[in-house]
């Protein structure tokens, strides 16, 4: 057994209530372990956090106690403070620096600090998320941290460095270096991200996780052997990464319908403020009242290709054809024919103001009124879910060609486009599953939104980081990584 396996052997699990008991995890295969369903909900909502010792990785949901003193508040609470922080008990080395990965819609935010209200050694990772168009309440936060440091860290303030990466650790490099006075290092985006991942799926026990609504969220053991795979990164944008060892991967893809595509179309069509409100909308609407179905079309299933009647059509197809019932609808209650609508229009051009405001109030055109019509037989809600299935569906048809064409058969979906929700993992998932003929999976992480973030931080490594310095020159997790995929057969 080599190191890297004993270090599997030891890993043990510890989640809220059980915190204390250990469950061995399992050094060979990708085993899955069963969850409840309230576990399942729980653990989407408060993913909990990772420590790391060295027996092995720990998950532990502790809300009650954030691991960073005096958070600040930014201001419209634009800021959401992650509770699944990785602990490091037995880290006792100095940490002077943090990571943010700023990409189009979210800047993610990694650091270290002491463990709060605890006379142990040790501290934790702590994650937390802004807003891109709100990068100043980002930067001011990172002030704050500079200025916490020594209460912290141990370290002084001007000792913190800045590990950035994403599209805004080039756009707001010179603001951050103004802003905080400290230096600003920038890694590559795709790199930070295979290292965090990489991290995550060999490191963590109830990490990697697979879900459907028939067979719920099981979590998949860290396995020595990860290569090759594919990562589908959904954040504003897809990006779509062939991984085929320890930092040697390639673009081979992606799509400009993402996450920035939902936000986008959501804010023109519904009064959602935030990305969140927006998956929310969509967990309680109904797709069928906007989409046509393949039971809208045939009456029941397409069983000789194998289409359910509820699956999906045509994308917002029931909309054209109910403005057009509209249309008749606002003719038969009293609207004007849209020749009427101009004549009208055309005489209210000659009278005075008032009188022209005032008839134009009482006589609507068709097609606005039409439009009202219309948008009262379907929700917000309605129009969030629809939308929302559209995208995912279209990403995960994509990744299945991809990983079809490289011959991949372990998909791994990460971006903070995903946030642990149920309709859209389901989704994706689902995907892959009628593509493949099951002979293909799509694994989701826990901290699916923070690769990038955490894979910067390792990119300046302390000492003794992870177990048993795990990430030490020369034996640390790349190292083993490489080994083991030498000595793959």
């Amino acid at each position: 057994m080599s190191a890297g396996d004993h270090y599997q052997a030891e890993a043990a699990i510890i989640d809220g209530e059980d915190e204390g008991k250990t469950v061995e995890a399992q050094a060979t295969g990708r085993p899955r372990t069963m969850t409840s369903t309230a576990e399942i909900d729980s653990t989407i909502i408060h993913p909990g956090s990772v420590r790391i010792n060295v027996k092995g990785a720990f998950i532990v949901d502790t809300p009650e106690q954030p691991g960073t003193p005096a958070n600040p508040t930014s201001p419209g609470g634009n800021s959401y403070h992650e509770t699944k922080d990785i602990r490091l008990p037995n880290h006792t080395a100095v940490v002077s620096h943090i990571a943010v990965d700023i990409g189009g819609s979210l800047a993610k935010l990694v650091y270290f600090s002491r463990e709060a209200h605890s006379t142990d050694p040790g501290g934790r990772l702590n994650f937390q998320s802004f807003e891109t168009d709100r990068i100043d309440d980002c930067i001011e936060f990172m002030r704050h941290l500079k200025d916490k440091q020594l209460a912290l860290n141990g370290s002084r303030p001007g000792e913190l460095c800045v590990m950035a990466t994403g599209g805004g650790a080039y756009k707001y490099y010179d603001r951050i270096r103004q802003r905080l006075g400290v230096d600003v290092l920038r890694e590559d985006e795709m790199e930070c991200l295979i290292i965090g991942l990489d991290f995550f799926i060999t490191e963590i026990p109830r990490e990697v996780f697979t879900y459907s609504e028939t067979d719920p969220m099981h979590f998949a053991s860290p396995n020595a052997n990860i290569y090759p795979y594919m990562l589908v990164n959904i954040g504003s944008g897809v990006s779509i990464l062939k991984v085929s060892g320890p930092r040697t991967f390639e673009r081979v893809g992606g799509t400009s319908l993402g996450g920035g595509t939902l936000w986008g179309i959501l804010s023109l069509l519904t009064p959602a403020e935030s990305f969140d409100e927006m998956l929310d909308m969509a967990a309680h609407g109904d797709n069928a009242k906007v989409d046509m179905l393949v039971g809208d079309i045939y009456g029941t299933d397409y069983n000789k290709i194998g289409l359910k009647s509820t699956t999906i059509a045509s994308s917002f197809g029931k909309v054209f054809r109910m403005k057009r019932e509209a249309e008749h609808e606002a003719e038969d209650t009293g609207g004007l024919a849209n020749g009427d609508d101009q004549n009208r229009r055309q005489q209210q051009s000659s009278e005075a103001t008032a009188s022209s405001c005032c008839s134009h109030a009482q006589h609507r055109p068709t097609s606005s009124r039409a439009s009202e019509i219309a948008r009262s037989r379907f929700s917000s809600a309605d129009i969030s879910r629809s939308l929302l299935y559209a995208i995912s569906n279209n990403i995960g048809q994509i990744a299945y060609l991809q990983s079809q064409v490289h011959g991949l058969s372990r998909i791994y979906f990460g971006g903070s486009f995903i946030r642990g929700h149920p309709q859209t993992m389901n989704t994706l998932s689902y995907a892959i599953k009628f593509w493949s003929k099951g002979q293909k999976q799509a694994y989701f992480l826990r901290h699916e939104g923070y690769l990038g973030a955490v894979g910067a931080f390792l990119k300046h490594q302390p000492r003794n980081w992870g177990r048993r310095g795990s990430f030490e020159e020369g034996q640390g997790l790349e190292e083993r990584l490489r080994v083991r995929t030498e000595d793959a057969p």
